[in-house]
């Protein structure tokens, strides 16, 4: 996968719902739950589908809130699966 110019970045983080842009070389996006294992079962899902796709995204829990960051490594910053992965996880949050 190739990295990404800011054009292209701006164009489709202005596509995607809720995500935000981070030192230029980050996007990540908050969702809340209305209970801690709610959250948790988000974070599973998204685990596996992670893992079908074999690019991993970092994940932080804080009780009912779950943050996750994407990049890509190899290319040194974004790339359209980053953005792919976001769309697919904000259809994986609209179905709780």
């Amino acid at each position: 996968m190739e990295k990404l110019n800011e054009q292209e970045v701006e164009k489709l983080l202005g596509e995607l719902e809720g995500w935000t842009l981070v030192d230029e070389k980050w996007i990540e996006r908050k969702y809340r739950f209305q209970d801690y294992l709610a959250g948790i079962d988000f974070v599973q899902r998204v685990g596996q589908l992670s893992e079908e796709e074999n690019h991993h995204p970092f994940i932080s829990i804080d009780y009912k809130l779950v943050r996750i960051k994407l990049t890509s490594w190899n290319a040194k910053g974004l790339t359209e699966l980053d953005f792919t992965l976001a769309n697919k996880y904000n259809e994986l949050y609209k179905k709780d």
